[in-house]
């Protein structure tokens, strides 16, 4: 669990295996077709980007498969947000290349944020990759493939200020048949000092919202039972008319998602703490199925570095924030965050600050990472990175130590209450037990008895870990 040098939510036990592995495309019938496998890697986005990927090359022939030799066409979806993600996939990289020694049909490139920036060494100098595709150019997959099946290296990391790919319907890889992600916006405007993702994604751009309406109905029609809005900041999603008036904002397309069906529920991610509204945080708190958790990341808790960070809001603003979320939400509503330790100049005075606001809040969970330099990025250019590893390695291990106690007093505040779980599937441990997420994000573990994957199941809470919720079954209603 204590990787260092990587995300550190606090996970619970069915979790933890899952922790650093790539979403592998899942197997599709595939008499006649050509094989496509693709392994995704870092944000959800990816996981998203991988499914649309899926929907395209299925018209051109393809089919997906969990197993990569096999594949013809081999794709890693990649994330640039940290150093150790950008190494983990050249070292994938050089693993995939090597099996292809022997097999000139097979072909590998790379998509996504990684492909964007590392585009001229991925193809020219180290030769990893026959393909390099940046996140706004999947449209564009087909006539890549033909120019590499041609004999020559394709490239294309055009990033557009209109693509949002409303009108594919994605192919569910890996999916457990009950919880889907929707895509609702693409690229950001935030411009954090320490971010490569506006310069790998673009500029923020929304999806039209009966787009986003048809694809939470038709995932409902399906069987999904819960659904994900994401964007890099889905508060700031705004859908213009032709005159550039805004004619939704996201707390009314949160309640267009919301009113496909009672028993649809919705989540979503992420928020910038500048954006979300009280009119989100009220429409949340009128329907039942919005689930009570946001995803609020933090990044630091002193108002020096939060400056430096460019986030453009302080401690106390970050703070009222909060307090607004619990005056309308209630206590019980779960917060979860993202912490950087270590970034540039960060001294233990700054650090005390960020553990003090930890104290504060009480988070439910968080993602937690010392700082990594990324290239191209403000801080790079203007900040030196000048706190040392075994300091950074050393004020993460202290915020996770925190943050394990503030998950477990969050987790002991529902021993004895009934809370209303989504049956994903068996527990990983053990078929005898279900797996379930009820409304604050938390996974319950519960005898399995009867029920089934899609079911909505009343669970007492009678055991807790720092990460794990553990039950019985107490009433059920089905989905």
């Amino acid at each position: 669990m204590e990787k260092l040098t990587g995300e550190l939510k606090i996970l619970s036990e069915e979790e933890k295996e899952g922790l650093d592995l790539a979403r592998i495309s899942e197997d599709e019938k595939a008499e006649g077709k050509r094989k496509l496998y693709i392994e995704s890697y870092g944000c959800q986005m990816n996981f998203s980007d991988s499914e649309i990927v899926a929907s395209i090359l299925r018209k051109e022939g393809f089919a997906t498969t969990s197993n990569k030799d096999e594949a013809e066409l081999i794709l890693l979806n990649t994330c640039s947000i940290r150093d150790n993600a950008e190494q983990k996939v050249r070292n994938r990289l050089q693993i995939l290349n090597s099996t292809k020694k022997g097999k000139p049909n097979v072909k590998i490139g790379v998509l996504g944020c990684m492909a964007e920036r590392l585009k001229t060494k991925l193809l020219e100098e180290e030769k990893m990759v026959d393909m390099v595709v940046g996140p706004d150019s999947y449209r564009d997959l087909p006539n890549l493939i033909s120019d590499v099946e041609d004999g020559q290296k394709a490239v294309n990391v055009f990033l557009s200020r209109e693509e949002t790919y409303a009108d594919i319907t994605p192919v569910r890889l890996g999916t457990n048949g009950v919880t889907a992600f929707i895509s609702i916006m693409r690229g950001c405007d935030n411009m954090c000092s320490f971010c490569v993702v506006p310069y790998t994604r673009g500029r923020e751009r929304s999806r039209e919202p009966k787009t986003i309406v048809q694809e939470a109905q038709d995932l409902f029609d399906k069987g999904y039972r819960e659904v994900t809005l994401l964007g890099q900041n889905v508060d700031s999603f705004k859908w213009k008319n032709e005159n550039g008036k805004i004619e939704t904002n996201f707390a009314q397309l949160l309640e267009m998602v919301a009113q496909v069906h009672p028993d649809l529920r919705v989540r979503f991610s992420t928020s910038h703490p500048k954006d979300i509204t009280d009119d989100v945080l009220y429409t949340i708190k009128k329907y039942e199925n919005i689930c009570n958790y946001i995803h609020l990341p933090a990044q630091s808790g002193s108002s020096r570095i939060l400056e430096l960070m460019n986030r453009t809001y302080d401690r106390e603003w970050y703070i009222q924030k909060i307090d607004r979320i619990r005056e309308i939400l209630g206590e019980d509503c779960a917060i979860s965050h993202d912490l950087i330790t270590g970034f540039c100049t960060e001294t233990e005075e700054d650090h005390e600050d960020t553990l003090s606001l930890m104290d504060y809040v009480q988070f439910d969970y968080g993602y937690m990472f010392y700082y990594s330099e990324r290239p191209g990025t403000p801080a790079a250019k203007k900040l030196e990175d000048d706190i040392d590893l075994e300091t950074k390695k050393r004020r993460l291990a202290e915020i996770i130590e925190k943050q394990r106690g503030h998950s477990m007093i969050r987790n002991e505040r529902l021993l004895g209450t009934v809370q209303k779980a989504l049956v994903e599937g068996f527990s990983k441990r053990s078929e005898d037990f279900l797996q379930g997420r009820i409304d604050d994000n938390k996974v319950v573990i519960f005898p399995k008895e009867n029920f089934k994957k899609g079911e909505y199941v009343y669970v007492k809470i009678e055991e807790c870990t720092t990460a794990t919720l553990k039950g019985t079954a107490v009433i059920t209603e089905m989905a």
